[in-house]
């Protein structure tokens, strides 16, 4: 049966919702203000990553703000200092605001934040974050989002440590992985979802990691803003 709900009771909730949203933001406008005086209060000899970062969190703001081109323009200059300085899991978070700025060439910070957060050994979330982007941008019938989201229950396993936030972590990628599996090939049980991970080769990392390179490929679209095989020489143990 449907409720019926009262005209003003109706306005009160929605008055409601705005004043908090208003609150937000005018809360998130002031926390900005104050990180930009941080970053104007930097001594100039002060560690670029430090400004970097600083930089990082008022691309946040701004783009949490919906001020895309401010936040790409701030976020690309720090990521281009945390690149500088071999600050891998800072400039692939740099990368996932980039995406969210919703820019013209936001795909493109995707596919470079994709490539760093598997390339080196960050921290799992951001890349399962970036690798979950694929899976919002493709469509359903899209093999990229398989292998994306492959990955991501790949990085969630061997990168995690162990603690909740392994299990929150895992148990989120393997979401992304049965809801992909569900709109490509509607895939209802266990027994369907095991024949489909077959069939798509997800359960052999050296074959959906290989072709996870195919879908970063698309994303960039030969426009790197680095060298691979540079950063590649820098990964620890090489």
């Amino acid at each position: 049966m449907v409720e019926y709900l009262k005209p003003d009771e109706l306005q009160d909730t929605a008055a409601a919702s705005l004043r908090k949203d208003l609150g937000q933001q005018a809360q998130l406008e002031g926390e900005l203000v104050e990180l930009r005086e941080q970053l104007e209060r930097l001594p100039e000899n002060s560690p670029a990553p430090q400004r970097a970062s600083l930089m990082l969190e008022i691309g946040r703001a701004l783009q949490i703000l919906e001020r895309g081109d401010e936040a790409w323009a701030i976020t690309h200059t720090a990521f281009g200092i945390f690149l500088s300085e071999q600050e891998w899991e800072a400039a692939a978070d740099a990368c996932n605001v980039l995406y969210e700025a919703d820019q013209p060439d936001s795909l493109i910070a995707l596919g470079h934040g994709i490539w760093l957060g598997v390339t080196f050994p960050i921290d799992p979330e951001i890349s399962v974050n970036l690798l979950s982007h694929v899976i919002d941008d493709t469509p359903d019938d899209s093999d990229g989002a398989a292998v994306a989201a492959a990955t991501a229950c790949f990085i969630a396993d061997v990168r995690a440590p162990e603690g909740p936030d392994r299990e929150r972590l895992t148990f989120f990628a393997h979401q992304l992985l049965g809801r992909v599996a569900r709109r490509h090939s509607e895939v209802e049980n266990q027994d369907q979802f095991d024949l489909w991970v077959e069939r798509m080769e997800l359960n052999d990392p050296d074959k959906f990691l290989v072709r996870l390179r195919n879908v970063v490929d698309v994303l960039v679209q030969d426009q790197w803003w680095f060298d691979r095989e540079a950063l590649q020489a820098q990964i620890p143990g090489n």
